[in-house]
């Protein structure tokens, strides 16, 4: 079956649409826990000014920071979702893909993307602890997004 994103959900495509959904709840999920979390941990040493949870109100919308950066962690979870059926699936490759797919793909899309667009510029003006914040957080949250993809999927299985 086809979608209109053209995203094929039938099942011998191995990514039905509530695999999808089940992608977005995991990184929205991995935001406000991993994400945030290793965030204030590099506050705590010093790494970044960044604070976790912040909420002050984003426009144009005024939605609040954090429920912003999770919704986005939400929408790349669903990216998430289509790629991680090719992860390795024996010993530890699965989590080695995870951390590298958040690690890498969206710093890179923040930075070289996300970032001109908003008239900011491309990765941070290369400030080292800027660099190794993106690259942390956003490891953290593909490893978290990881964990709540496979509890939740667990989950939808049993029920089933």
């Amino acid at each position: 079956m086809a979608s209109i994103t053209g995203i094929s959900t039938s099942p011998r495509s191995g990514v039905s649409a509530k695999h999808l959904a089940l992608g977005f709840v995991a990184g929205f999920v991995s935001v406000l826990i991993f994400h945030q979390l290793t965030l204030g941990l590099l506050h705590l040493l010093g790494v970044t000014p960044g604070v976790p949870y912040r909420f002050n109100p984003m426009p144009p919308l005024g939605v609040p920071l954090v429920i912003s950066s999770a919704f986005w962690g939400g929408v790349w979870g669903i990216v998430f979702a289509l790629v991680e059926r090719s992860f390795p699936r024996r010993g530890g490759g699965y989590w080695l893909a995870a951390l590298l797919f958040g690690a890498i793909a969206l710093p890179l899309v923040a930075w070289f993307i996300v970032s001109p667009l908003k008239g900011i510029p491309a990765a941070g003006g290369w400030k080292p602890a800027g660099i190794a914040t993106g690259l942390l957080v956003n490891g953290a949250w593909g490893v978290g997004t990881a964990v709540f993809l496979r509890l939740l999927s667990r989950t939808q299985r049993d029920r089933t």
